[in-house]
């Protein structure tokens, strides 16, 4: 494990913290591998329940470290996006886990597109996003113009793509980027909860939630309601739902096991 990466696992929840705070957790090769590793062990351990991710410091992830990117030693930038980004995007989102991803600050570039593929993503107060890629010529990746204009419309995506506008936390939750948005001093202990509290939940259930959602983006309506027929089968095929049925009938409280 680099110390760029860091995790702690309690309750159910593998908490993933990018952990490069005087570098504001600009991610280097080093990093973005073992991210994806971690994001690796939260598919393959049963016990991982729900998964959440943070940055240490000031700053959530202010996106590629750009001295890599120049470096004539370094990773080329098409690998830097095909190797490091682009399998960040796809392993968060084939994750059957649900993905909380607490902006504790400022979320730039690659960060804030990595930010935005999470299930549910809430934010510091203090904390701001920004599309840079515009500032250095580059376009936006790691899945931004997938889901930004998804987010929030397509006029406002582009927007904020061409003229890299830096967004408040406030602004964002208002236009939809984010579901909620905590005071500073109650946001580690509030986001981290809505984590603790998904590991609690039906966890197989929210999982064929998330393919259904993954699906929807490119599906007619036809094949949606298809594939909603398909997974609400599974779904009722699962241990949890019957205890939720039974705990409902019963008046107490249910004790899901993610089956």
């Amino acid at each position: 494990m680099s110390a760029f990466i860091q995790s702690e696992f309690s309750d159910g929840v593998l908490s993933i913290y990018l952990n490069r705070p005087e570098k504001y957790n600009a991610f280097v090769r080093e990093m973005a591998l073992a991210f994806q590793e971690e994001l690796n062990r939260a598919e393959a351990d049963a016990s991982i329940r729900a998964v959440y991710i943070s940055g240490r410091g000031k700053a959530f992830c202010s996106g590629q470290d750009l001295a890599e990117a120049i470096d004539p030693n370094g990773p080329e930038l098409t690998r830097i996006v095909s190797e490091h980004y682009n399998p960040i995007i796809i392993k968060m989102r084939q994750c059957m886990k649900p993905i909380v991803v607490a902006v504790n600050g400022v979320a730039a570039g690659a960060g804030a597109n990595i930010a935005l593929a999470g299930d549910v993503v809430v934010a510091a107060r203090s904390a701001t996003f920004i599309q840079a890629f515009s500032k250095i010529g580059l376009i936006p990746d790691s899945g931004g113009t997938y889901t930004l204009p998804r987010l929030i419309g397509f006029g406002k995506a582009s927007a904020l793509m061409m003229l890299g506008d830096k967004v408040s936390a406030d602004e964002a939750e208002r236009m939809g980027m984010v579901y909620k948005v905590f005071e500073d001093a109650e946001f580690a202990e509030a986001s981290y909860n809505i984590a603790k509290t998904l590991a609690q939940m039906p966890t197989k259930g929210l999982a064929l939630t998330k393919k259904a959602l993954n699906k929807s983006a490119s599906n007619d309506l036809i094949t949606q309601l298809k594939l909603e027929d398909e997974l609400q089968t599974q779904a009722g095929n699962t241990y949890d739902y019957k205890e939720g049925v039974m705990a409902f009938l019963e008046k107490r409280a249910p004790k899901f096991i993610g089956k």
